[in-house]
């Protein structure tokens, strides 16, 4: 499969007269709790030639292949990108640290991860994390029969959330970095069951809901949303992505 999404990037550069920048994986291969037949969330940053940046009109500044059940392949123009990662878009943190990599420019990257400091502001994220929760739990976790894999969407982020509470940081991409939060010994092994029962089914795979992990879930809502409220919205300077830009395509 990794020959075939390098094929996929491959192809794009050569028709789009892009440079891809940066390619990862960014669902649930990535984030640790992936089924035997999950998709490939592939995730990209490119740039064009500098020309291309130079005139006053609007331009597409993204890419989207079509999805099918093996593949979803999308990216980001790299002006686009920079501009998420100054709002402190989470989900751009998150790319930057995933586990699996398909190409790597190595001055753009580490430049972008040098910044993350500067601009994660944690009441961004909290509510980022937090509203996928809540969105999670109240339209895929009711009723009698759930989808196996709905539990660890709620999981994460709420997981996520509780990191930035408790550390002021932005928190790791993977499930496993954030399982040490919890400290309740029934709820983690409620978790591992799932988790070695998920590796074993289909995306499609539906279980009875879970009143521990339920009540767990809750709790941790109420809690998160709590402490975001009394969080302000940090401001940042662009100045440094600026260069970063600049120098990424070419521009000094």
């Amino acid at each position: 499969m990794k020959d075939l999404i390098n094929e996929n990037l491959h192809g794009l550069q050569e028709e789009k007269g892009i440079k891809i920048l940066f390619a990862c994986e960014s669902g649930s291969r990535a984030w640790g709790f992936h089924s035997p037949d999950s998709d490939y969330d592939v995730r990209f940053v490119y740039r064009h030639p500098k020309q291309w940046y130079l005139g006053i009109e609007d331009r597409k500044d993204f890419i989207e292949l079509p999805i099918n059940a093996e593949l979803d392949i999308s990216g980001f123009d790299i002006r686009k990108l920079l501009k998420l990662f100054w709002s402190s878009n989470p989900t751009i943190f998150e790319w930057i640290q995933s586990p699996v990599i398909y190409r790597q420019e190595d001055f753009f990257i580490n430049g972008l991860r040098a910044l993350v400091k500067d601009y994660f502001s944690p009441k961004v994220g909290m509510h980022h994390y937090i509203g996928l929760t809540k969105n999670t739990f109240e339209n895929f976790l009711q009723g009698e029969a759930l989808k196996l894999k709905k539990y660890f969407y709620a999981l994460r982020p709420i997981l996520a959330a509780r990191w930035i509470a408790e550390r002021g940081s932005y928190p790791p991409m993977q499930f496993s970095d954030l399982r040490p939060l919890i400290a309740d010994r029934l709820i983690n092994e409620k978790i591992d069951y799932l988790l070695e029962l998920k590796a074993t089914v289909g995306e499609g795979y539906l279980i009875k809901p879970d009143p521990d992990l339920h009540a767990f879930i809750s709790t941790e809502l109420e809690s998160c949303a709590a402490h975001a409220s009394g969080l302000s919205r940090k401001e940042s300077d662009p100045s440094a992505l600026n260069v970063l830009f600049q120098k990424t395509i070419g521009i000094e």
